[in-house]
C-alpha cells in the first residue's frame, strides 16, 4: 500500500475530514498528539488498530497540505 492512500476522506465519517485507512481517528487527532509530545509508539500502544506506517502517511499527508503557494492580499 502506498503511503498517502493510508488516508482516506468519506463525507459520513468524521464529518469528511481525512482519516486513517477508513478508521474514525482524524488526521488531525495524531498531528495533535504528535506536536503534544507524544512519540509514535506512544501512539500506536494507546491506538493499538494503528500501524506504525500511518504515522508516516499522518506526517506525509501534512506535508503535502503544508507546501502550496501562499498568496498575498495587496
Amino acid at each position: 500500500m502506498k503511503l498517502l492512500e493510508r488516508i482516506t476522506v468519506e463525507s459520513g465519517k468524521c464529518g469528511g475530514r481525512p482519516c486513517i485507512r477508513g478508521l474514525r481517528i482524524r488526521v488531525a487527532d495524531v498531528l495533535g498528539m504528535l506536536a503534544e509530545g507524544a512519540t509514535p509508539e506512544e501512539i500506536l500502544r494507546d491506538f493499538p488498530y494503528l500501524e506504525s506506517e500511518d504515522i508516516k502517511a499522518v506526517l506525509a499527508y501534512a506535508a503535502r497540505q503544508a507546501d502550496h503557494a501562499v498568496l498575498q492580499a495587496r
